[in-house]
């Protein structure tokens, strides 16, 4: 952003020093981080290396209380486990905002560029290092608890990259219905088929888009103050997970799914990783978070400028 004093030493007249000061503030307002921080100058690998250590913590958290639960029932129940992905989107935010502004998500990021002017070359830049941030998350959490994933797979019969190993692989990837609920058998693909997948992806995504939007909005009046708006985010997260994943396992981030899936191939899941038993991966987990989280970002910042006043400042300029 324009430093004012530089601004208005120059010769230029003042009415136009002062309008090129108030079209720097309004840029710059563009790429608002959700959690306010120290001005700093956001060079590209900053940025990316926010995104990758932003993403690992939210992977580490996320995908590691998805292995506690599965292989040692560490956790009883939906919501302990949906608890701690707030947590880990909570601590992710916070650990990678002041050098990226926390997207963490793929979907996050395409909604910046379509709605905010967010560079492409940047947000494809945010989107690789996402993705390696989840890998890398998966593959020290595959350290942690390789012996335990083999015991599960021995208890339960489970043969790795063969029929019904989706039941150990979710530990990673995402599978539809969820396994851990409805089981791997075919009758339990009748109860959540591709259609209502790509649905409840899509219509979860809508909803984290919708609410991030509120939260950080600035023409919400009534948003929290910058440095809890993470906290909300994260409890966001943790209500969604809590109606979609008994569906889907709730992936509402390609990164959070593509990441650990792909790791997950190459420890051996093979096609149960990538197709998937059902195929279907890219359209519910990829496709349907980037379509959603456009709906519900477009949506919130439709309503913003059309039933909310703009902040103090911008009606000042």
């Amino acid at each position: 952003m324009a430093d004012p004093s530089t601004a208005t030493s120059t010769a230029a007249p003042p009415l136009q020093a002062e309008s090129a000061i108030a079209a720097a503030s309004a840029l710059a307002r563009v790429n608002e981080p959700v959690v306010k921080t120290t001005a700093v100058p956001r060079v590209l690998p900053r940025a990316m290396l926010g995104e990758f250590l932003g993403t690992f913590v939210l992977v580490f958290f996320g995908v590691g209380v998805v292995n506690a639960a599965v292989v040692t029932g560490a956790q009883v129940g939906l919501w302990q486990v949906a608890v701690v992905w707030a947590i880990g989107v909570t601590l992710g935010i916070y650990s990678s905002a002041a050098m990226s502004g926390a997207h963490l998500n793929p979907a996050i990021t395409l909604v910046g560029v379509v709605f905010d002017r967010f560079p492409i070359h940047r947000a494809i830049g945010y989107v690789v290092a996402q993705v390696a941030g989840a890998m890398a998350a998966s593959a020290v959490l595959y350290t942690m608890f390789a012996e335990s994933i083999l015991e599960f797979e021995r208890r339960h019969g489970l043969l790795r990259g063969g029929p019904g190993s989706e039941r150990s692989a979710m530990v990673f990837g995402e599978y539809f219905p969820n396994p851990a609920v409805f089981g791997t058998a075919e009758d339990a693909w009748r109860i959540v088929g591709p259609q209502a997948a790509f649905m409840a992806e899509l219509i979860g995504t809508a909803m984290l888009a919708f609410l991030i939007s509120a939260v950080t909005h600035p023409r919400n009046s009534a948003r929290p103050p910058a440095a809890v708006q993470a906290l909300f985010i994260g409890l966001g997260v943790a209500a969604i997970i809590s109606v979609v994943a008994p569906l889907t396992q709730a992936g509402l981030n390609p990164a959070r799914d593509f990441g650990p899936r792909l790791v997950s191939w190459f420890l051996g899941w093979g096609d149960i990783a990538i197709p998937g038993p059902r195929g279907g991966w890219l359209s519910v987990y990829i496709i349907a978070p980037c379509i959603g989280a456009l709906i519900g970002g477009g949506l919130y910042r439709l309503l913003a400028g059309r039933l909310l006043a703009p902040p103090a400042d911008d009606r000042a300029s």
